[in-house]
């Protein structure tokens, strides 16, 4: 797995807690940072998503995690990415800047991923990120880690 992110993530808690999953995953999410750009919003995007784009390989996958994509609960993305997995294509994830994801890269997307409604920061969209693929996988697995259900 790949995430291809905007931003660089320097050392503190989110560094910390991502290399924590990371660390759990099987397989590891490798990282490429793409450079945040400069300007207006809407030029920023655009140069952004010409880096995003360039940093992905031909065949991949590719998972654009975005506020207008689909949300699925734990389970059913544990299934999702099962599936994406058995592709045999590369996966990645996709994750913008700031001012988000340009529209030509939710247009090359095969899937749009939403970690729900809220917004988040790019920077803690990665640990989410992380701790959900560990969460499906550990379903997958059958791994006790994910309690589904309420008390």
């Amino acid at each position: 797995m790949r995430l291809i992110a905007v931003g660089r993530l320097r050392e503190g808690p989110e560094a910390e807690l991502f290399a924590r999953y990371n660390a759990r995953l099987r397989p590891k999410i490798a990282v490429t940072e793409i450079a945040e750009a400069q300007g207006a919003p809407v030029e920023a995007k655009r140069r952004e998503a010409g880096a995003i784009l360039g940093a992905l390989p031909a065949n991949a996958f590719a998972v654009a995690l975005d506020l207008g994509g689909e949300a699925p609960d734990s389970e059913a993305f544990a299934k999702l990415l099962e599936r994406w997995l058995g592709l045999s294509r590369p996966l990645c994830f996709l994750i913008g800047g700031a001012e988000g994801l340009d529209a030509t890269v939710i247009a090359r997307a095969d899937a749009v991923l939403s970690l729900g409604r809220l917004t988040w920061p790019h920077m803690l969209v990665r640990v989410l990120l992380a701790e959900q693929l560990f969460r499906a996988r550990a379903i997958a697995s059958g791994h006790p880690y994910h309690r589904a259900g309420r008390p």
